[in-house]
C-alpha cells in the first residue's frame, strides 16, 4: 500500500531553516544518525532482557557504508526497527510548537546543538547533507511488515512497502553537491573518530586490508595474501564504564596512550563513579605540564552515554582543573547540548564541585600514602594546586594541609612546617614572619648568599603562578608577609630591634653619597648609605617589593596604571662599613667617581642590569683599572 502526506510542522520554511542554521557544524549529522542506530539496538535488547521480545538478538551491529558514485551514505542497524504507524508517529511528526516560534527563537541561532536538541530535530539532521532521504525498516514486531520512507527536502513524504527482510532500519541520504566532501573515507572516517570512537555498540565502516602468510614461492621466501576483514571502528567498553578493581595500572595507561598518542604518559589518575544526586563516569589524568597551557588545554572529553559532544568543559570542570586530561560521562547531560544550558543547568554545578573534591582527596590520599613520589611529582603537581588554592575557597580548605613550598635547597614544607622552620628567625620587630623567596635563583643568586649567611631560608616562587600564589598566601596566612630577596638590603629585608651603624660621620656619609650620585647619573636610582657587615658587598642595587608588584600588576594590565606607565625606581645602598668606601674617600677627585661608577656596574652586572654602552664602558674601565 501507498500513502502520502504531509509531514506537520506547519510551514514550509522548515528544511531552509535547519539548513541555514546548522551548517557550520553540518558534520554532526553523522553522530545524529548513528546515536540513532546506537539507541535501536540498545533498544531491543532491553526489550529482549525484560522478555518482550524472543526472537534472536543476533550479533548487535551499526554499519555505516558510502558510494561515492552513488552519492549515498548510507546508516544501517540491527536494532527494533519501525512499522510505517511508527515513521509517520516519530519521523513525520516533528515535537515543536508552531513554526512561528520556531523561526522567531532561532532566527538569530548560531549554535546546532541547541537548535537539535530543543526540537527533537536529530533524525532531520540528515538534510543538512542531503537533497533526499530514505529509510528502509522491519520492526521487530510480530507481523510487522517492512517499510519504505522517502523525503526530498520539502514538506512532502512517500511510505510504500519496503523491501528490508531483517529487523531493523537503513537510513539512506543521497548528498547534496554542496556536501560531497563527505563522500570520501578518510572525511567519513574522521567524523567518526571524534564522535563515535567509544559508542557501547560495535559501529562498522567499511573494510580494511590486512596481509596473511599464503605458503612460499619457488625460492623459499614466504607469500604474503592480502585479504579484506571487517572494520569496527569503536571501543565498546571503554575503561571508564569499567569497575577500577577490575582494571590495572597498565589499563589506565593504555586507555590515556589511544587518547593521546603523543603525549608522555600521565603522572597519576582519578577514576571518577558516582549515581547521586547525578551520574557521572569519567577518569582524567594528571599530565605532565608543559610551559604553553594554552597548548594543554581542552584536553578532557565530554560524552553522554559513550556519544562524545563537546571538548569545550569549561563550564563543568574548574578552570583551575582545565590543564588536565581525560573523559566525563554523564547521561545527566544532554547530547544535544547548548552552551547557555552547561552554564545554567543545576547537575553540571554539582559536577564541578564533585570533580573538585575528588581531585582535592586524591591528592590528599597521595601526600599520605607516598609523601616521597608525591615531592617528586610536585613540580607538575604544583600547577594545579596552585591555581586551585588562588580561585577556589574549597579546594584551598582541603589543599592548605598537602600543599608544598620548596626552597633553594630543593626542600620541601607544608604551610604549617615551614611557619616552624622560619618562625625563629624571620620574625621582624612587630611580629610578622617573613618568607623571602626568588624568582630566578641564578639572577638573584648574590641575595640568596647573602640572605643564608644571616640564617634565612629562601623559597623558590618561579612559576607563572606565583605571583597570584604569593598574594594568595599573605591573604590567608596570619601575620605573614612575602618579600623577593632583591626587594632590599639583607639587613632590611626582616627589620629587627638592633641596627648595624655606619662608621662614617655625617660629613663622610654626605661626601660619599655625593660621589655616587656624580658616578652613576641616573634619576631613578636614589643613593642611600646603609650601615651593614663588613662583609656584605659595597653595592646593592635594589626595587622596593611594594614598588616591584605594582609595576608587575600594571604590565600585566598592558602597562598601564590608575597613574600611567610604572618607571622603574630603584635604590642604590652604599655599604659605608665596606673598606671600599674607606678607599673612596681617600683617592683623588676624578678616582673617587671612577671607582664609585665601577662598584655600582658590579652591582648592576651582578644582576644582568649593565648592558648595550654602560657595559661596554665597563669592559674598559676594567680593563684600564687592571
Amino acid at each position: 500500500m501507498q500513502e502520502k502526506g504531509t509531514i506537520s510542522i506547519h510551514t514550509e520554511n522548515i528544511f531552509p531553516i535547519i539548513k541555514k542554521f546548522l551548517y557550520s557544524d553540518h558534520e554532526i549529522f553523522l553522530r545524529e544518525l548513528v546515536s540513532n542506530a546506537v539507541d535501536a539496538v540498545q533498544k531491543i535488547k532491553r526489550l529482549a532482557a525484560l522478555g518482550q521480545y524472543n526472537g534472536s538478538l543476533g550479533e548487535p551491529l551499526v554499519e555505516v557504508a558510502f558510494d561515492a558514485d552513488k552519492k549515498t551514505i548510507t546508516i544501517s542497524d540491527n536494532g527494533l526497527g519501525m512499522t510505517a504507524e511508527e515513521i509517520k508517529k516519530y519521523i513525520n511528526q516533528i515535537a515543536f510548537s508552531g513554526a512561528t516560534e520556531f523561526v522567531e527563537k532561532f532566527k538569530d541561532s548560531k549554535d546546532a546543538n541547541e537548535l537539535i536538541g530543543k526540537f527533537g530535530l536529530g533524525f532531520y539532521s540528515a538534510f543538512m547533507v542531503a537533497d533526499h532521504v530514505e529509510i528502509q525498516t522491519l520492526s521487530y514486531q510480530d507481523g510487522a511488515q517492512p517499510a519504505h520512507w522517502v523525503c526530498d527536502g520539502s514538506t512532502e513524504f512517500e511510505i510504500t512497502p519496503g523491501d528490508r527482510t531483517e529487523r531493523g532500519t537503513t537510513v539512506i541520504l543521497h548528498v547534496n553537491k554542496d556536501c560531497e566532501e563527505f563522500l570520501d573515507k578518510y572525511k567519513l572516517q574522521e567524523i567518526l573518530d571524534k564522535y563515535c570512537k567509544f559508542l557501547p555498540v560495535p559501529v562498522k565502516f567499511g573494510t580494511k586490508e590486512e596481509y596473511v602468510d599464503d605458503g612460499v614461492d619457488e625460492e623459499g621466501k614466504t607469500k604474503r595474501k592480502e585479504i579484506a576483514v571487517d572494520n569496527i571502528i569503536n571501543n565498546t567498553t571503554p575503561i571508564w564504564t569499567k569497575t577500577p578493581t577490575d582494571l590495572t595500572d597498565k589499563d589506565y595507561l593504555d586507555f590515556y596512550r589511544e587518547l593521546y598518542p603523543m603525549s608522555e604518559d600521565p603522572l597519576f589518575w582519578i577514576h571518577l563513579n558516582v549515581d547521586y544526586p547525578f551520574n557521572l563516569t569519567g577518569v582524567l589524568y594528571f599530565p605532565k605540564v608543559k610551559a604553553d597551557f594554552e597548548m594543554q588545554r581542552n584536553k578532557i572529553k565530554l560524552f553522554s552515554r559513550q556519544v562524545f559532544i563537546t571538548d569545550d568543559v569549561k563550564d563543568i570542570v574548574p578552570e583551575f582543573l582545565m590543564l588536565m586530561h581525560g573523559v566525563i560521562d554523564s547521561p545527566d547531560i544532554p547530547l544535544n547540548v547548548s552552551r547557555s544550558f552547561l552554564q545554567a543547568d543545576s547537575n553540571v554545578k554539582k559536577i564541578n564541585s564533585y570533580i573538585t573534591r575528588k581531585v582535592a582527596d586524591k591528592l590528599a590520599e597521595l601526600f599520605k600514602n607516598d609523601r616521597k613520589s608525591f615531592e617528586e611529582k610536585w613540580p607538575d603537581i604544583g600547577i594545579f594546586v596552585k591555581y586551585g588554592m588562588i580561585s577556589d575557597e574549597k579546594f584551598y580548605d582541603k589543599a592548605k594541609d598537602f600543599a608544598l613550598l620548596t626552597n633553594t635547597k630543593s626542600e620541601n614544607y607544608t604551610l604549617t612546617e615551614y611557619r616552624e622552620k622560619v618562625q625563629a628567625a624571620q620574625t621582624d620587630k612587630d611580629g610578622i614572619v617573613v618568607y623571602i623567596y626568588t624568582n630566578d635563583p641564578a639572577k638573584q643568586d648574590s641575595f640568596i648568599q647573602s640572605a643564608n649567611r644571616k640564617g634565612y631560608d629562601v623559597l623558590l616562587m618561579n612559576s607563572p603562578l606565583d605571583s597570584h600564589f604569593i598574594h594568595n598566601l599573605e591573604r590567608k596566612l596570619e601575620k605573614t608577609q612575602l618579600k623577593r630577596v632583591d626587594a632590599d638590603v639583607v639587613d632590611k629585608l626582616i627589620t629587627k630591634e638592633e641596627k648595624i651603624e655606619s662608621v662614617l660621620g655625617e660629613a663622610e656619609s654626605k661626601e660619599v653619597k655625593e660621589i655616587f650620585e656624580k658616578a652613576i647619573n641616573k634619576p631613578n636610582m636614589k643613593v642611600e648609605i646603609e650601615g651593614l657587615s663588613a662583609d656584605e658587598v659595597p653595592v646593592t642595587v635594589t626595587m622596593d617589593e611594594f614598588m616591584r608588584r605594582m609595576k608587575d600588576m600594571s604590565a600585566m594590565g598592558g602597562g598601564m596604571s590608575f597613574y600611567g606607565a610604572i618607571p622603574d625606581n630603584y635604590k642604590v645602598a652604599i655599604n659605608g662599613n665596606h673598606k671600599l668606601i674607606s678607599k673612596i674617600l681617600k683617592a683623588g677627585k676624578d678616582e673617587q667617581v671612577k671607582l664609585a661608577k665601577q662598584a655600582f656596574d658590579l652591582a648592576m652586572l651582578s644582576q644582568g642590569m649593565l648592558t648595550g654602552a654602560d657595559l661596554t664602558e665597563f669592559v674598559n674601565r676594567s680593563i684600564e683599572l687592571i
